[in-house]
Order: C-alpha cells, then sequence, then structure tokens
C-alpha cells in the first residue's frame, strides 16, 4: 500500500473559481455607469451599503458574541459628522467621510467601556439606549436642524461635482468601494491571528482565555474597528440621501433590523452569508414593497422559517451539503496522492 502525501491548506477549488469571478463581477460592477440606469445604480448602491453594514454586524455578533441593536448609534453619528464638518468647517465631502470614521472610532472607546460591563440581552440592549442617547442629543443641536434635520447646502453637493449623473456615478462608486472594502478587510481580519484569536473566543471562552487570549481587549478592537466602519457608511449614507434628521439617522428599522435579518438569512458567523442574505432581502424588497405593511409580515415569516429550518443561515445549510468554503478561513488537510517515495 503507497504511502499518501498530505498538505494543510485553507484555499480550494472552490474559493479559486470564486475569487475569479469575485474580480469579474467587480470590474462589470464598476463600469455600471456606463450601462446601467440611474435608478439602477442608486438600488444597487443602496445594496452595497447594506451589504458592508451587514459584513461589520456579523463580525461583531458572529465572532465577537456581540450582539448589538444599537449599531443605529454609529450610522446617525456619521451622517451628522458628515453635516457638521462640511457646513461648519468647511472639509470637501470626501474628507468628512475619513474624518468621521475616526470619530466614530473615537466616541466608541467610552461606550464600549460603558456597555462591556453588560453581558448578553443586558448588552444588546444597552446599545439601543446608547443609540436613543445620540439620537435624543442630534435632535437638541439647532445648528444641524434641530428635531426637523437639515439638508446639505447646495455648493457643498456641487463640491463633489458640477453635474449630476458625474454625482450619481460617484456616488455609486463609493458605495461600491465601501461594500468591497468592508468584505475584504472583514475576510483578511479573520484570517489574521487576532481573527483566529476572535474564532477561539466565539468557539469558547473559557478556553480560549486559558490560552491566554485577551478576550475584553480584542472584542474592544472588533468594536472600535466596526464602529468607526460604520461611521463611515453612515456619512456615505447620507451624502447620498442629501438630508439628514434624528429619526432617519437613529432608525433601529433601517440601519439596525434590517442588517440582523440579512445576516440571520444568510448565515451568521459566515463571511458568505452576509452577501447572500442581502440579495435575498433586496429580492424580497423590489418583490413585495408594494405590499405596504404585508411586506414586513412577509421579512418575519421568511426569518422565521429559516431559523427553524436552516438555523446556521441559508449559506449554512449550503456549506454542510456542499462543504463549499467561497471565503476559506479554516485549515484544512488534503490528500495529495502518493508520495515521491513510495
Amino acid at each position: 500500500m503507497s504511502n499518501q502525501e498530505y498538505q494543510v491548506t485553507r484555499s480550494s477549488n472552490a474559493a479559486r473559481v470564486a475569487a475569479i469571478l469575485g474580480a469579474i463581477v467587480v470590474v462589470v460592477l464598476i463600469a455600471a455607469p456606463w450601462w446601467a440606469g440611474r435608478a439602477d445604480m442608486r438600488l444597487m448602491g443602496e445594496m452595497f451599503l447594506y451589504l458592508a453594514l451587514a459584513s461589520l454586524w456579523n463580525l461583531m455578533a458572529g465572532y465577537a458574541g456581540l450582539v448589538s441593536v444599537g449599531q443605529q448609534a454609529y450610522v446617525g453619528f456619521g451622517g451628522y459628522m458628515l453635516f457638521a464638518l462640511t457646513m461648519f468647517a468647511g472639509l470637501h465631502p470626501l474628507t468628512a467621510i475619513g474624518l468621521a470614521g475616526v470619530l466614530g472610532a473615537l466616541i466608541s472607546v467610552p461606550v464600549a467601556v460603558l456597555i462591556f460591563r453588560l453581558r448578553g440581552a443586558y448588552f444588546a440592549i444597552g446599545t439601543w439606549v446608547i443609540a436613543e442617547v445620540f439620537r435624543l442629543s442630534f435632535a437638541q443641536v439647532s445648528a444641524l436642524g434641530g428635531g426637523s434635520g437639515s439638508s446639505l447646502p447646495v455648493g457643498i453637493v456641487k463640491s463633489l461635482a458640477d453635474a449630476r449623473d458625474t454625482r450619481e456615478a460617484l456616488s455609486y462608486w463609493l458605495a461600491l468601494g465601501a461594500a468591497v472594502l468592508v468584505v475584504a478587510a472583514v475576510y483578511f481580519f479573520l484570517r489574521s491571528r487576532r481573527g483566529l484569536a476572535l474564532t477561539a473566543i466565539r468557539d469558547n471562552e473559557l478556553a480560549a482565555s486559558s490560552l491566554g487570549i485577551d478576550i475584553w481587549r480584542t472584542k474592544l478592537v472588533v468594536y472600535i474597528v466596526s464602529a468607526a466602519l460604520t461611521s463611515m457608511l453612515g456619512a456615505l449614507i447620507f451624502l447620498q440621501k442629501l438630508r439628514i434628521s434624528p429619526d432617519a439617522a437613529f432608525s433601529v428599522n433601517d440601519w439596525t433590523a434590517f442588517v440582523i435579518f440579512i445576516v440571520v438569512i444568510g448565515g451568521i458567523g459566515t463571511v458568505e452569508g452576509p452577501i447572500i442574505g442581502t440579495l435575498i432581502f433586496f429580492a424580497l424588497r423590489e418583490t413585495l414593497a408594494d405590499l405596504g405593511t404585508v411586506y414586513l409580515i412577509v421579512l418575519g415569516l421568511v426569518a422565521i422559517v429559516v431559523m427553524l429550518k436552516a438555523p446556521r443561515g441559508v449559506w449554512g445549510l449550503i456549506r454542510s451539503r456542499f462543504d463549499l468554503q467561497l471565503f476559506p478561513l479554516r485549515y484544512r488537510v488534503i490528500r495529495r496522492g502518493p508520495s515521491k517515495g513510495a
């Protein structure tokens, strides 16, 4: 009987094919302003932003165990920072988006120190309370429109580009770039040593702690990074909308409930899950949106059915049946055939 040669690897044929197809899809999407209509680009831009939000929430809840129902705090914070920095500091909108991320990271530190004292459901409730504090605080800022909100001045809007079509294309490219950046950042973070520690924490905190992993610091890093990127996404969202108000900026329904639906449906704790969930969510929304409140009922029913029949989400079901990993994170031992000395 001949000896066999084995190799430890993370890659697979499916992952290589997926990488090639993904690159082709990204190139096609980059060229969308030349083949898609304005309404199509707005829809795809919204999909990209939701994909990025879902990937960040999945990183927190699916890997770090930080189940937040208050991420709208940073969406709204980023949106308001965009308006404040452009209107009062005179910054270019693109510069303001980057600075909004920095400010989001800074404000997340004292917030994390406060809510990390809570566990489980109390942590989730704490994040929602923080988001409400943000909403009520910005509603008192009369310079930003108070409770009724404010619109970006025409001069700031035109600073992006003079022509409307050019502004639409730029907003679309920013949303696409944000989605690609966030998905890639989450993937490579999870492949790093810190990502390995995060996976160990998800599987068993006690065992991870016994191996010398600093659980509190690792979760803090994930929370701060998620807050920074979510704030930048919030700035992008309201740069597209051109108007902001406390209720819209800190909407738990728009920026947290739908994001949780996307992750749960797609598959929590997987990189592929938010991508699948985003496609399913927008397919349902575009098909059922004209039904009014029935649309929300159908979303709820779909979520219940998926959680009962496929607790790990649609991608979890696919992965368990076909052993597919388009974004491989785990090492695998594969057999390459007889060794040379056999």
